[in-house]
């Protein structure tokens, strides 16, 4: 019986192939160099803004905040995230006024930038008491801290040292920026 299969299948085998005409030569083609891969276009970056351009509506603030410069390194800023950078300074902004909050913020960050300091910590709060339990001042520092060229990240510190009311703040080396110039 098995071997009745095999000629049952070489005769299905022969029937199809009888009209296939056989190959001229057994050699296989010769190599031929391939001609060199066309790169494909690259898509252009969007250009870097200048910060002064923001506007305060583009800017979203969430619950948690995070910023990153283009060119820091990922693991930078998880290393901020987690706490593992340890503030050097830090600024109490909860219950101020807007208007006095942000004179005071400029002060503290060039105060920062004078004692080199790398991380500073601001805290904002959580905005439950101010007009619809809205965070004024938390969009209001998520917008100042943006225009800032001198912040290379910011983020929501972590839980036990404030979490979503205040911000761990990664600044640039000012020598290295002297050193740039």
């Amino acid at each position: 019986m098995n071997n009745r299969l095999q000629d049952a299948d070489y005769a299905l085998f022969r029937a199809e192939v009888e009209d296939a005409i056989p190959l001229d030569t057994e050699i296989a083609e010769p190599f031929r160099e391939r001609p060199k891969p066309i790169p494909r276009p690259r898509v252009e970056e969007a250009p870097v803004e200048d910060p002064q351009l923001l506007s305060e509506s583009e800017v979203e603030t969430h619950d948690y905040l995070v910023f990153m410069r283009p060119g820091l390194q990922k693991r930078v800023l998880l290393s901020l995230q987690r706490g593992q950078i340890e503030p050097s300074l830090e600024l109490d902004l909860h219950g101020l006024r807007v208007n006095h909050s942000g004179s005071l913020l400029q002060t503290f960050l060039a105060d920062c930038a004078a004692r080199r300091v790398r991380c500073a910590k601001i805290i904002h709060g959580k905005g439950r008491g101010s007009e619809n339990r809205q965070p004024v001042l938390k969009c209001k520092v998520n917008y100042w801290l943006r225009l800032r060229p001198d912040v290379l990240a910011f983020c929501s510190a972590p839980r036990f040292d404030g979490g979503t009311g205040a911000v761990y703040v990664l600044l640039r080396n000012p020598e290295k920026a002297k050193r740039r110039r």
